[in-house]
């Protein structure tokens, strides 16, 4: 028979959805989930776990925008700028389509 182990709550608070994020799969995989959620912020918010998951600097320097603006412009309560959002995932080599 199978032990299951059981997961205490603390240990949840060690989850980073960035640790998972290791390859384009796993990325587009996260953000089409979060898209079909429909929820701006959460979308805003899984960005900026991508960026993370790429390096904030790196994502910073291609897309023109500071380090500390990002993580400001990028979390769950945020509302950044479509032209930011825009700018930042152009910086992860991503693109937006819209399909019929």
């Amino acid at each position: 028979m199978k032990s299951t182990k059981k997961i205490k709550i603390k240990d949840l608070s060690k989850f980073d959805v960035v640790d998972h994020l290791k390859t384009e799969k796993d990325i587009a995989g996260y953000l089409s989930a979060v898209l079909e959620d429909g929820d701006p912020a959460l979308f805003v918010a899984a960005i900026g776990d991508i960026a993370r998951a790429k390096g904030m600097t790196e994502i910073a320097k291609k897309s023109g925008v500071t380090r500390e603006s990002l993580y400001r412009a990028l979390k769950i309560e945020a509302q950044p700028r479509f032209e930011t959002v825009a700018k930042v995932i152009h910086a992860l080599g991503m693109k937006l389509s819209v399909h019929a």
